[in-house]
């Protein structure tokens, strides 16, 4: 088993907020039991003798904890490259003056915004949108690289152009969108439908690369769907193949709890899924294990249910996202209802 080349590390459950499309749903809740400093560090030393290549820092909210700069400037010291996403709420000078004055570079500070100002408030919390938008502008005047992340349901669908509109006056050039998916806070009757994924393909498709925004489509949208294909072509500059190779939970990437819990994908929450405790074992000891990851590494093409197995990718393909159908049929082997294949299949 190769060694994982990106993790997602959601490093506390608090949070200012409690989101309407929350996937933890967080909020102001106690979490006694999330990592201290010195068991972040040691965290990391085992992701820099594992070679990972980049993390993502999730909560939660990343900056409620105290001693996040000390984490970033551990992070950058190890030469692992950062993504923290935040909701933009707790960005203030003096937290970046203290990332400029320990020299923190390679990093990226990814804001969620979730449309114009009366959805993205109504989603997060009266006066959220002004405070993004003063956090990218904090972001831009110390020079900090930025991103966005748009969890896409019905309430903002039609809404997308005027966050792009936003992120070209806040010079933003990364924007990371994803289907929101019923599991935390989010209903299922909030969730856009299998018809609804050609409108957004196509309206990304349109704008990748106009005024300098590079967008970046989740791994729950695609799969070889040429207009997905040339989106992550274009976005990452580069010429080669991008067709879908499966699901990375596992194989290639992985997440951590606050509490030190080693998961496929942060984004599966039920606890059958937990595959051990870096409290207890060593990353290396838990991520060679042949039992480790099981859901993922043992699942086989000969597994899946549905129109997935008429498909001519399924056995490199797995049916995509496996969260994706555990939270909108309950099971890892059912059909993907969101792949366009699988809508073209159907003929809707």
């Amino acid at each position: 088993m190769e060694n994982p080349v990106t993790c997602v590390w959601e490093t506390t459950l608090k949070c200012n907020m409690n989101c309407g499309h929350c996937g933890s749903s967080c909020g102001n809740i106690s979490s006694d039991d999330e990592l201290s400093t010195s068991e972040a560090f040691s965290f990391i030393d085992m992701c820099k003798k594992m070679g990972l290549k980049w993390i993502s820092l999730s909560g939660g909210e990343p900056f409620i904890r105290p001693d996040l700069v000390k984490l970033l400037e551990y992070l950058n010291i190890s030469q692992i490259p950062v993504n923290v996403i935040s909701n933009g709420w707790l960005i203030y000078k003096e937290i970046l003056d203290e990332i400029k004055s320990n020299n923190i570079s390679n990093l990226r500070i990814m804001i969620s915004v979730d449309g114009p100002k009366f959805i993205h408030d109504s989603i997060r919390c009266s006066g959220s949108f002004d405070r993004i938008e003063n956090s990218f502008g904090l972001l831009n005047e110390y020079d900090i690289m930025t991103g966005c992340v748009t969890t896409v349901t019905k309430k903002n669908l039609n809404f997308l152009e005027d966050i792009r509109k936003f992120l070209v006056k806040m010079k933003v050039e990364c924007w990371q969108f994803q289907l929101g998916l019923p599991m935390g806070n989010l209903q299922k009757d909030s969730i856009i439908s299998p018809n609804d994924l050609n409108y957004l393909i196509n309206y990304f498709y349109e704008i990748s690369g106009k005024d300098g925004i590079y967008v970046f489509p989740a791994d729950c949208i695609g799969y070889y769907n040429e207009k997905i294909n040339k989106i992550i072509k274009e976005s990452y500059g580069i010429k080669y193949n991008v067709d879908w190779a499966g699901c990375h939970a596992g194989i290639r990437s992985f997440g951590l709890l606050s509490n030190g819990d080693v998961v496929g994908c942060t984004s599966i929450r039920d606890k059958r899924y937990i595959e051990g405790n870096i409290r207890n074992r060593s990353l290396k000891s838990i991520w060679e294990d042949p039992n480790s990851f099981a859901w993922r590494r043992k699942f086989s093409y000969n597994d899946l249910k549905g129109d997935c197995k008429k498909c001519l990718h399924l056995k490199q393909c797995l049916g995509g996202c496996f969260n994706t159908r555990f939270t909108m049929n309950g099971c890892f082997d059912s059909e993907n209802l969101y792949c366009t294949r699988n809508i073209l299949l159907k003929g809707k």
